[in-house]
């Protein structure tokens, strides 16, 4: 089965567009839960269990298992495994490389975990993700236009009249000779999203920077799955993992997740009203008033998701 078939079937069977990201932070799981790989384990395995049936995909941060040594990397493992086969695993990892080194990233995320889908950052060009695109039945999510305030150094530079990450999204669109690309665009760019989604054609859109980083999300749904008739993720990771510092985090996860999955639905055209929450008719980029150099007087930092 192709990787978007396994996408869209999860999000039927579940009514969901929901992903929950795994990034397990030691120092933010209950305790004892973050003492040990075992703690951790069991915390991610209660997660997944409580919400199985309210999400169409999982996004494990690689970095958050990589900071943990050998330990991590087999506790990532273990993770996938306990993932549902019917869910979907995107592996964040953010790869993209020479061709025959990304040819060993693909190998080891796709083979070694399980992964269904893993993110790229396509700096390097199209050889640096085909080794990811050769296996045709998983996907590819590349890094478009990230939520991250540091998106707006690189991202919206004027490439020929029109912002960088809207030729990032042609050149995906060209190569997505196999139907497995997708792209990463986050949900603190609303008024790119429909542009975006536009160019994108049939390629599913996983969407970050709800929640904790204060996306709009009536915008990014709707926008970004082009008023549900094509395919995207919103993702998910601290408002759901981290709903509750006590025992009951499992519980409270499970009410996070609903809670949000029930604002998703409820902005489908069949459940509101035709005139509410509709995309502009024409919106436009954000402006990009440099050539492709960098601007040196405005530089960001923040965590890309």
């Amino acid at each position: 089965m192709k990787a978007i078939d396994k996408l869209k079937q999860a999000q039927v069977k579940n009514n969901s567009m929901l992903c929950v990201g795994l990034d397990l932070d030691p120092k933010r799981v209950p305790q004892p839960f973050g003492a040990s790989s075992k703690g951790l384990f069991d915390f991610a395995r209660l997660i997944i269990e409580s919400t199985s049936d309210l999400v169409s995909a999982y996004k494990p941060n690689l970095a958050f298992f990589e900071a943990m040594g050998s330990d991590g990397i087999s506790l990532l493992q273990q993770i996938c495994r306990r993932i549902p086969e019917d869910i979907p695993i995107i592996l964040d990892a953010k790869r993209g490389d020479i061709g025959n080194t990304s040819a060993q990233y693909a190998a080891a995320l796709y083979k070694n975990f399980g992964a269904d889908w893993v993110t790229v950052n396509p700096y390097m060009g199209h050889d640096s993700i085909k080794p990811f695109l050769d296996y045709q039945d998983r996907g590819v999510f590349v890094l478009c236009l990230t939520s991250n305030p540091g998106s707006m150094d690189f991202q919206t530079l004027n490439c020929d009249g029109q912002p960088l990450y809207m030729r990032v999204c042609e050149k995906a669109a060209q190569w997505n000779t196999n139907q497995n690309i997708g792209l990463v665009v986050g949900a603190t760019h609303p008024d790119s999203m429909t542009n975006i989604r536009r160019s994108a054609e049939d390629m599913p859109l996983l969407i970050p920077g709800i929640g904790a980083q204060g996306g709009a999300l009536e915008k990014a749904v709707i926008g970004g799955s082009a008023n549900f008739t094509k395919t995207a993720l919103l993702n998910v990771s601290r408002s759901v993992l981290y709903a509750s510092k006590g025992q009951d985090f499992a519980e409270k996860a499970r009410e996070s997740a609903q809670k949000i999955v029930t604002k998703i639905n409820a902005l489908r055209p069949t459940n509101r009203d035709d005139s509410a929450s509709q995309p502009a008719s024409n919106p436009g980029a954000e402006s990009a008033t440099e050539s492709c150099q960098i601007n040196t007087e405005t530089s960001s930092t923040g965590q890309v998701n």
